[in-house]
């Protein structure tokens, strides 16, 4: 057997069950040789316009808030992917619209791993609310925690400031998907990202159209 041949063969073995997630080391090497595809969920209150937010503390992201999402796993549908991000990062419930809201494509320019992402926003509303010991309440969040935020807090992750601030400053999106596709117009939304102000802007992120309906899975 040649040394790449060997070399695949170690991996597979190593991956045991893809559909359940990769073991870090084998999931970072897939992330330096194609793009990894997301889905994230916008749960807002229709009365107020809050935005239900969880803290993330990421090394490559660092800490903030973050709208909840996940990777979608191999030969799960968007459907699954959004349920599961809905009782592991809140212990809640979700319904979905299954025309994304918005597309997005974000890209490290200097970083191999995790450095380019097909990015899908899904308008979700909540059956079961989510679990009340995940709240936060004050002090310094810890990860995993959620909060409903008016606005965009100060304290966002800065690659979602960049993606999402217009979304999470819209007092007028709830559930009505269409409305906001049609203001948003699916231009480019984001020109370039750096972590570190003094840094030249590394990430680049650009708008698409949204996918067929008939082609995704329907709401549960």
């Amino acid at each position: 057997m040649h040394t790449l041949e060997r070399a695949i063969a170690a991996v597979d073995a190593a991956a045991n069950n893809p559909n359940e997630g990769l073991p870090e080391p084998v999931f970072l090497m897939v992330s330096r040789l194609t793009p990894m595809v997301n889905v994230d969920l916008l749960i807002q209150n229709p009365t107020d316009g809050t935005t239900l937010l969880t803290w993330r503390n990421d090394r490559f992201h660092g800490e903030g808030w973050h709208i909840p999402g996940g990777i979608v796993r191999f030969k799960e549908t968007f459907a699954e992917r959004i349920h599961q991000v809905a009782r592991q990062e809140l212990g809640a419930k979700v319904r979905f619209d299954p025309q994304p809201l918005m597309i997005q494509e974000p890209i490290v320019r200097d970083r191999a791993d995790r450095s380019h992402f097909v990015s899908l926003l899904f308008a979700c509303s909540l059956t079961h609310q989510p679990d009340e010991s995940m709240r936060f309440f004050n002090g310094q969040p810890q990860a995993g925690q959620w909060a409903w935020h008016k606005g965009c807090p100060g304290n966002v992750l800065p690659i979602h400031r960049l993606m999402y601030r217009h979304v999470l400053e819209s007092k007028t999106i709830g559930n009505c998907s269409r409305p906001f596709q049609e203001r948003l117009g699916y231009e480019s939304l984001c020109q370039g990202f750096a972590p570190n102000p003094t840094r030249t802007p590394s990430w680049t992120c650009q708008g698409a159209s949204p996918l067929d309906p008939d082609s995704l899975p329907g709401a549960e």
